[in-house]
């Protein structure tokens, strides 16, 4: 067993220990779900940092710059961009919902605006698409383990599904936001002490100038737009940040935190491109890009940051797979199980089934991610349609009252279907700056709008 591989199997037994530990306080649901909406602006950042720092902010941003140089940046970056709209427009207006209902879930914000049905098709919907963005993580954490170890990727998405599943299941939202923080203080050290060394190894920025316009962040701005459409939406209004957000202490929490985390991910977004651009200078002829980061910490860079990398990568893998564990989990128990199958549950019921159901969302994320081959492919699956199934509906719920039903179903209904066509007639690819999100969205939208003129008029 090599050191890198004793490196990671015990920095991932140290986060199940303090997800056990934390855990054993966690009685109810609304510890499991909104950490008895008592994070204050340390908590609540980094558990909103680590979330948003995953599989696509890692390996697959640095597998871009790789690729496609400086202009990686807009992946990690855009979500940044959403950020900051979630903590000075969605979050703060969420959030005193929230306190108003006693919200738990983004279902919760929902059923509210436009009834039960809808809170249950798009829980169904949201239960299905989420499972493609744990894939991803799972995936990566394989990659990283396959290149340390030669651990065949069975094995490695095995690794990641149970380390996640223990610390996340014992203690929900409280148990995450505590390892969260000792995770973004690894990934922090970690890519702030491995990037100078890496450049450093090329001779400067300037040693990345292999080929033009590689380090132009602009590059005509195609790829921007791209990405901004596909990632923006999708930060504004992802339910596992938005139910993070329920569980602030107040309102300038929410403004402080989620603002401030906004700003980190902008400045992060530069890092994994930048060791991604390295990779290249060193490696031009690897078999796939997602290789590019962990090849360059372990042949590359000394064995001590090396095994800080890749903690720090690891790190940002398993903790955003505690996030969409999150999403899972309150969606089957609260949006699903006690309102749909056993309304008179009790607390204790509802507990035993969000725990249940992380379990089971672990072991199909598994499944996911051995039957899916690229980090980037599953998480723009899961991005798209994230975007279309909520952003029209959850920023109309926080604007008016007078929408329903129809205004909501029309929106998904038209949205979804939109998209699915759109992305299989071009490969994915739209039509120029046009790509099948935006065209959702838009779509979505349109739908929104016209049912509901057409329902006031009548």
């Amino acid at each position: 067993m090599n050191l890198y591989l004793v490196a990671i199997l015990g920095y991932s037994g140290l986060l199940i220990v303090i997800g056990l530990l934390v855990g054993r306080g966690v009685k109810s649901t609304d510890t499991f779900f909104v950490a008895g909406r008592n994070l204050g602006p340390v908590l609540l950042f980094s558990t909103l940092l680590a979330a948003n720092i995953g599989a696509g902010s890692t390996m697959g941003a640095a597998g871009i710059g790789y690729a496609r140089g400086l202009v990686g940046w807009w992946w990690v970056g855009s979500a940044g961009l959403g950020t900051l709209l979630l903590a000075f427009w969605v979050g703060p207006r969420v959030w005193r919902l929230a306190k108003e209902h006693d919200l738990q879930t983004v279902g919760d914000l929902l059923e509210l605006r436009y009834g039960g049905a809808v809170r249950g098709v798009v829980a169904v919907l949201l239960w299905v698409t989420t499972l493609f963005v744990l894939a991803a993580q799972l995936i990566a954490v394989a990659i990283v383990l396959q290149s340390v170890a030669g651990i065949p990727k069975v094995y490695g998405c095995l690794i990641g599904g149970i380390v996640v599943s223990a610390y996340f299941t014992a203690g929900g939202l409280l148990s995450s936001a505590w390892v969260n923080l000792v995770q973004l203080v690894v990934l922090t050290a970690g890519f702030v002490w491995i990037v100078p060394a890496a450049l450093d190894s090329v001779g400067g920025f300037s040693g990345l100038t292999i080929e033009t316009g590689y380090t132009d962040i602009w590059q005509g701005g195609g790829p921007a737009l791209y990405y901004m459409a596909l990632l923006v939406p999708a930060f504004i209004i992802s339910p596992g940040l938005v139910q993070k957000v329920y569980g602030a202490r107040d309102e300038r929490t929410v403004r402080i935190a989620v603002g401030a985390a906004g700003l980190a991910l902008m400045v992060f977004a530069f890092l994994p491109v930048l060791l991604g651009m390295v990779a290249r200078v060193h490696f031009p002829d690897l078999s796939t890009q997602a290789l590019a980061l962990p090849t360059l910490l372990v042949r590359e860079m000394p064995i001590a940051l090396g095994c800080l990398g890749l903690a720090a990568v690891f790190s940002a893998e398993v903790s955003s797979a505690d996030a969409v564990l999150f999403m899972l989990s309150t969606s089957l128990s609260r949006d699903l199980y006690r309102r749909f199958v056993r309304p008179d549950a009790s607390d204790a019921d509802v507990l035993r089934v969000a725990r249940g159901a992380a379990l089971v969302g672990g072991l199909l994320g598994v499944v996911f991610a051995i039957a899916f081959e690229t980090i980037i492919g599953a998480l723009t699956v899961f991005y798209s349609f994230l975007s279309v199934l909520f952003f029209v509906p959850v920023i109309a719920a926080l604007y008016t009252r007078r929408a329903g039903a129809p205004e909501a179903f029309a929106a998904v209904g038209l949205g979804i279907p939109v998209l699915i066509v759109v992305d299989v007639m071009t490969a994915g690819r739209g039509f120029g700056i046009w790509n099948p999100t935006l065209i959702g969205l838009l779509v979505s939208g349109g739908a929104f709008i016209s049912v509901f003129a057409v329902r006031r008029k009548e």
